[in-house]
């Protein structure tokens, strides 16, 4: 063979696309999902075909983990230990599965996420409701095909006596499919395929007056029938799970919630974890104490509650904070005629009546086979003892046994069946009454070969058959409901009012973002030394706020965070705060400009924001207050080269004075700004040149005496009166503010509004800092540059102007 024929030229999409398919059909068919009819993943049926073949079932002595997981392997299932053992663990979990289909001894997890015991210390047998799964599969009521190594052969799906699929649920991930069946009540789902197999014309509201919804092995309580029925109807839904909770009384009156049932698939210990990480955060005030009281009579979660406590708005916020409540989505996915298919209530209970008629078809078949082959021996027999001498005596004159039996056939018309039976036939059956035994049993079977062959020609007596073996099972194994259904689904209102400890604290932020609470003993215990940050890190502001108001933070690119104070990490005062993007998700190359405290979101108040660009915006408070601020909310809508220099708390009656980087001061009434609503852009401020943006702006009373205090990038600082301009209106161009030079002129960094306590902090490119009390500068007007503050020749360029407070000590 040539070199070049050896290898074939393939796109590699198409041998990928190829490999991928084939593993695609792989996972689909045989790992991932249940086949419709008897509700199985393949794994999970070879277990069960295991234990049944290997006589480990529920009327013999438990037999270890191990070895069922090795012939499991050894036989079937070529693949990981784990992967069986896991299976096989979940099938024997009671908080999981709604009717066990393994019983096991030792430690098999717990409803706390435990890990099971090794397969080593553990002992499994098959439980008894899973002998109906199993129940007639020597009777070959299903195909078998040969195993991975053709040594011997395997179910292609259990006869199932029960629809196992509904009653026990599953769940899965596969290529492309995902399947979330929840666990049904055996009784209700039984009556279900007894209404739908006797009426095939039932409709669905017919069957939900049988099958009420979901029954979860951990019980709850389960709401929403609109979301069970589209489920049902579609295969897709969604319904809250509840726990089951009550409000006790204790002595002293107080009072405590006990869960007693917990949502389905919830880690009971990662639950208790969450509540009592609440109460330790002061997310929630009221709580005394968390504590797990379960043991081998039940579950049992007991949250003390504080003497004033509000039980039902704590009982409220846990449902909506914690997986006291969660939602359950159904996905019912199975596996039916070997391709995944989205299924309602109908069509999988249609699959599983379809098996069951094959599978009892098949039975009927091979005891019909038995019975016949049966009566011809008898038949045979009968005759042999009538004429039992001559039998006897031509045996006796035969050489061997084939010789006898060859006589028998020629001599008397036996047939090779008959001529076998007799030539085995033991001595002690010659005796008188053993003819009648044979009489009694040829009537027998000729009355079950009527009845067999009747069951094969009428599909009413089909049903019946199925039915009948149904009933059994539902006599045996039913037992009472554990979830209760609930038609509405409760709305869920907190008033955080009464949830959250009333406390006074003070709030930093830093420039950087770092947020935190600090109790004020703290605070005080500090003796005025500024609070704990990383190197290199600067104080935004600091408040004294109480848990129950607001923080705002407006950020350069025009959105705000909404941060309830309780919210905030409370830690002490010469600790580091927490970045705020652990509280909500925040934009990289965003940052915050301006921290506000609200502690009512009132509409007298309205806030006003100033951005780079000119643009004026104006609007009411109350439209800031969020319902949900897990992310940045939107605080006024920007132009994409556009940011916010500028956002002040108002009440639309002050003055505006805006300032620009190549020197213009612009002074007009705040009313000339209409208010907008949250989400709007807003109008011009002030009118700018091409090369121009706005640097600082603040309001201001009508009645008040203000100063400006400018500070330019070349160093140079001045103080001046505001009555050096005049009041003007919105989007002019406005007065200049600085002489302007021919080669190097001044431009603005910052100008700001100053008091006898202001202190003026400037910083330059080489990272010198500079600190100026404007108290000690003469006023200018407008056409002068002031004086140079600092040297930029070897300082560098001004880049930033901070403005502080005086401590009263100075």
């Amino acid at each position: 063979m040539s070199q070049t024929e050896r290898y074939l030229d393939l796109p590699l999409e198409d041998v990928i696309g190829d490999r991928f398919g084939r593993y695609s059909k792989y996972i689909i068919q045989e790992r991932a999902l249940p086949d419709a009819r008897d509700g199985l993943k393949p794994v999970q049926r070879r277990i069960l075909y295991a234990m049944y073949r290997d006589g480990n079932t529920a009327d013999k002595p438990f037999r270890k983990s191990a070895k069922t997981v090795g012939n499991v392997i050894g036989n079937y299932h070529p693949h990981g230990d784990s992967s069986v053992y896991d299976a096989m663990i979940r099938m024997s979990q009671e908080w999981k599965v709604r009717n066990l289909l393994v019983d096991m001894h030792g430690n098999n997890g717990s409803i706390d996420g435990d890990p099971p015991a090794a397969m080593r210390y553990t002992e499994a047998r098959l439980s008894k409701i899973s002998a109906e799964l199993l129940r007639d599969i020597d009777k070959e009521t299903v195909d078998y095909i040969p195993n991975f190594d053709d040594s011997e052969d395997e179910p292609v799906v259990l006869p199932a006596m029960f629809p196992n699929l509904l009653v026990n649920g599953s769940t899965g991930i596969s290529a492309g499919y995902a399947t979330d069946i929840p666990p049904h009540h055996l009784s209700e789902i039984i009556d279900g395929v007894i209404m739908q197999m006797e009426k095939p014309q039932t409709t669905l509201e017919d069957l939900m007056t049988v099958i009420k919804g979901p029954d979860f092995p951990t019980g709850g309580i389960v709401q929403g029938i609109d979301g069970i029925k589209q489920a049902y109807r579609t295969g897709k839904g969604k319904v809250i799970v509840r726990a089951k909770t009550e409000v006790e009384e204790l002595r002293g009156g107080r009072q405590q919630i006990t869960i007693t049932e917990i949502p389905y698939e919830v880690v009971k210990a990662n639950l208790v974890k969450k509540m009592d990480e609440l109460r330790f955060d002061k997310k929630v005030d009221g709580i005394a104490e968390v504590r797990d009281d379960t043991d081998r009579t039940g579950l049992r979660i007991v949250v003390e509650l504080k003497k004033e406590a509000d039980a039902k708005a704590i009982l409220h916020y846990l449902f909506k904070n914690t997986d006291l409540q969660v939602t359950y989505n159904f996905n019912m996915v199975a596996i039916h005629n070997k391709t995944p298919k989205l299924m309602g209530l109908q069509p999988l209970i249609q699959a599983y009546i379809d098996h069951q008629k094959e599978v009892a078809t098949r039975r009927a078949q091979y005891d019909l086979k038995k019975a016949k082959d049966r009566q011809h021996i008898v038949k045979g027999l009968i005759k042999a003892i009538s004429i039992l001498d001559e039998v006897i005596a031509t045996i006796r004159s035969s050489k061997d046994k084939k010789d006898a039996k060859e006589n028998l056939i020629r001599e008397y018309d036996f047939s090779e069946a008959q001529a076998e039976a007799i030539v085995t036939l033991q001595l002690y059956r010659l005796t008188n009454t053993d003819i009648t035994t044979l009489e009694e049993e040829a009537a027998e079977l000729e009355r079950r070969i009527h009845e067999l062959e009747a069951i094969l020609g009428s599909e009413k007596k089909l049903i019946t058959v199925i039915k009948k073996g149904l009933q059994s099972v539902k006599k045996q194994f039913a037992d009472p409901r554990r979830t209760v259904i609930k038609e509405e689904i409760e709305e869920i209102k907190i008033n955080m009012d009464v949830l959250v400890a009333s406390e006074d604290v003070m709030v930093t932020v830093t420039e950087e973002g770092y947020v935190k609470r600090t109790s004020i003993r703290s605070y005080t215990a500090s003796n005025g030394e500024p609070p704990g940050m990383k190197e290199g890190d600067r104080l935004l502001d600091r408040f004294e706020m109480n848990t129950t108001d607001t923080l705002l933070l407006f950020t350069k690119l025009g959105s705000y965070l909404y941060v309830p104070v309780h919210h905030l990490p409370d830690i002490r005062w010469k600790d580091n705060g927490q970045h705020i993007a652990n509280l909500v998700s925040v934009d990289r190359d965003d940052c915050i400009l301006r921290a506000m405290p609200v502690k009512e979101f009132s509409e007298s108040e309205s806030l006003l924001f100033i951005t780079k660009n000119g643009m004026a915006k104006r609007s009411q408070l109350s439209l800031y207050q969020a319902q949900r601020f897990s992310k940045p909310l939107m605080a006024l809508k920007l132009k994409a080269d556009d940011e916010v220099v500028s956002v002040m708390r108002t009440d639309g009656k002050k003055e505006l004075f805006i300032a620009t980087h190549l020197g213009y001061g612009l002074w007009f009434d705040e009313e000339e700004i209409s208010l907008v609503g949250q989400r709007a852009a807003g109008v011009k401020a002030i009118n700018l040149k091409d090369d121009d943006k706005v640097v600082d702006a603040f309001t201001f009373e009508p009645e008040d005496k203000v100063d400006l205090f400018i500070v330019t990038h070349r160093g140079a600082v001045k103080k001046m009166p505001l009555s050096e301009f005049d009041k003007s209106s919105r989007a002019k161009r406005g007065l200049v503010m600085l002489r302007e030079l021919k080669s190097n002129a001044h431009r603005v960094i910052g100008c700001r509004r100053v008091s006898k306590e202001t202190l003026i902090e400037i910083l330059t490119e080489k990272g010198q800092q500079e600190t100026i009390d404007p108290s000690a500068y003469r006023m200018s007007d407008r056409y002068s540059n002031g004086s140079f503050a600092i040297d930029s020749a070897q300082a560098g360029s001004v880049t930033e102007v901070r403005q502080t407070k005086r401590e009263a000590s100075e």
